[in-house]
């Protein structure tokens, strides 16, 4: 079981079930608790360890035993997301933690992952269960339907999920209209009807501009 203590604390609460976390998140735990660090690959975790355009790695931990361990990164803001069957589209740097119920992958997603120096793929969580994600600062949760589309900042982007289609979109953007960003800058947009995940910063890179 999730929770959070606060809003940059995550709980988990297990007897004999495991959970998967990024490496070097866990601050405490109580119980009898065994750790194995994953890396390279392996089963449910190769969408979360390969970076394959920059070859960044990023390895993850299984935690596996009877009692509270407890999870944070750099005091990120943690966010709760429940799975029932469908499937969570979210930059890895951004997935904290997620249950034995879910499984991990990757999926192409283009310009943006490459703009970002994170690659041209990005995580896919999916099944029943619960996944923590972090933010820099509160993130904020965005409907999206046929009526309104949306439109965002790539280095401010979190996550996603539902029926959504992605496309980007150059030219003007938020940071050309600051005076920022050298290059041709873009924004990813959102159809459909699903929920995105947005944070109050935008992460320290490229940013948009290809």
């Amino acid at each position: 079981m999730f929770r959070l203590q606060g809003s940059k604390v995550l709980a988990v609460d297990m007897s004999g079930d495991c959970v998967r976390a990024k490496n070097g998140s866990m601050v405490a735990y109580d119980g009898q608790m065994s750790f194995k660090k994953m890396s390279g690959g392996g089963e449910g975790v190769r969408g979360m360890v390969t970076r394959r355009l920059t070859g960044e790695q990023l390895t993850v931990m299984e935690v596996r035993g009877q009692g509270t361990c407890w999870f944070a990164d750099r005091a990120s803001e943690i966010n709760l997301v429940n799975l029932q069957g469908d499937t969570l589209y979210v930059e890895a740097s951004n997935l904290l933690a997620t249950d034995a119920g879910l499984r991990t992958g990757t999926t192409f997603t283009g310009l943006r992952g490459a703009s970002q120096g994170g690659g041209l793929f990005t995580t896919t969580v999916e099944g029943h269960g619960q996944a923590a994600l972090t933010s820099d600062g509160p993130a904020i949760v965005l409907r999206v339907s046929a009526r309104y589309p949306l439109s965002v900042d790539p280095g401010a982007y979190i996550a996603h999920q539902g029926n959504l289609r992605q496309s980007f979109q150059s030219g003007v953007t938020f940071r050309t209209l600051i005076g920022e960003g050298g290059g041709e800058a873009f924004q990813i947009r959102f159809e459909g009807d699903g929920l995105v995940y947005v944070q109050p910063s935008e992460r320290n890179t490229v940013g948009g501009d290809v």
